[in-house]
């Protein structure tokens, strides 16, 4: 566990808890460094001075808030402790309220309270009574240099502090087009309702967060183990001129998609359930022969390729074909001619005789 960040105490009614405040989680994202394209080298950035333009080192910095333009007051650590000693170093829980009377949207960053020295009995006596009553505690508490509003729970043997935004912190969603129950467009049906439903009970489980991870992070990471065994350590990928993005289509069969999440496969029942939406299929067109399908013609510009080849060809043959032709007239008067030879062959053998 890291060092705590603050000291202070828990303070309500007259009883005070002492306490020392940890982190409650850690940053697992990427580390990326900032590199020059040209030559890989880390980019840095200095503290100067905008005056002189030289570098300042940390001991020569101070706070200050500027009243007015090029005006400052400056303010030390001191005098921010001394604005108000008491809101600086206790936790002043304000209210008890239920825990489901807060929603998720105003929880901000949790945080461990341990007991400090000589603390432990009174901070078992708050750990056990909110756990007996199943309230949260609504406290006010000073983390630097912002009052935070804070919501202290309980998560097994340990109070866990989680900062709260202010009301005025959250944003109005009135700006943003959200479809009311009943809007066109947006109506769902019964069915719809009890498929979506059934789809959630059936995807229902008990709370296992150890069996969640960052699968981004460990793909990302593994791409890294690729890159250095391919040697591709200063290579950048640019992205893909072919890649464009899919386009989006308005039409949405629900009924289909919450069927196939559940297992099924879309099929007649959804369609005759939804014939107010859906459109009638389209005539079957008739088979064409098998010697049409052979002769059917392609795309335009295929068929000038063919067409082209066609033409070349029968050029080509046209000689041949004409060479052909008159051998074959030539061997049917041969033969007239041997037939008539061998006729009056035997009329001379009788004149002889």
């Amino acid at each position: 566990m890291a060092r705590s960040m603050w000291k202070g105490a828990i303070s309500f009614g007259l009883v005070h808890i002492p306490v020392d405040l940890y982190p409650a989680t850690s940053n697992k994202g990427l580390d990326l460094h900032m590199l020059d394209r040209r030559d890989f080298s880390p980019i840095g950035f200095k503290r100067y001075n905008k005056n002189t333009e030289k570098e300042v080192g940390w001991d020569d910095i101070i706070k200050g808030y500027e009243y007015s333009d090029g005006e400052y007051v400056v303010l030390s650590d001191e005098d921010l402790r001394r604005a108000n000693p008491e809101a600086t170093q206790t936790i002043d829980i304000l209210a008890f309220v239920d825990a489901g009377d807060v929603p998720l949207l105003y929880y901000d960053q949790p945080y461990y309270l341990a007991p400090g020295k000589g603390g432990d009995k009174v901070y078992a006596l708050l750990r056990d009574t909110l756990k007996k009553v199943g309230k949260i505690g609504i406290a006010h508490v000073v983390i630097r240099v912002k009052q935070h509003l804070a919501a202290l729970h309980c998560v097994g043997n340990t109070i866990v502090m989680n900062t709260l935004r202010y009301a005025d912190e959250i944003r109005d969603p009135g700006e943003l087009k959200i479809p009311t129950k009943n809007a066109k467009g947006a109506a769902v049906t019964d069915k719809e309702l009890k498929m979506a439903m059934a789809l959630v009970e059936g995807m229902s489980e008990e709370w296992e967060p150890e069996q969640y991870h960052d699968t981004y992070r460990e793909d990302v990471l593994a791409m890294i183990e690729r890159k250095i065994k391919a040697k591709q350590t200063k290579t950048i990928t640019m992205p893909d001129k072919e890649d464009k993005p899919a386009k989006a289509t308005n039409v949405i069969d629900l009924v289909a998609l919450l069927q196939a999440s559940l297992g099924k496969k879309p099929g007649k029942t959804a369609a005759a359930d939804d014939d107010d939406d859906d459109e009638p299929p389209p005539p079957k067109r008739a088979r064409k022969p098998e010697a049409e399908d052979e002769d059917e013609e392609p795309a335009p510009r295929a068929r000038k390729t063919a067409a082209s080849s066609r033409e070349a060809v029968a050029a080509k043959a046209a000689p041949e074909r004409a060479t052909a032709r008159a051998t074959a007239a030539r061997k049917p008067a041969a033969k007239k001619a041997t037939a008539t030879t061998a006729t009056k062959a035997p009329a001379r053998r009788k004149k002889a005789a």
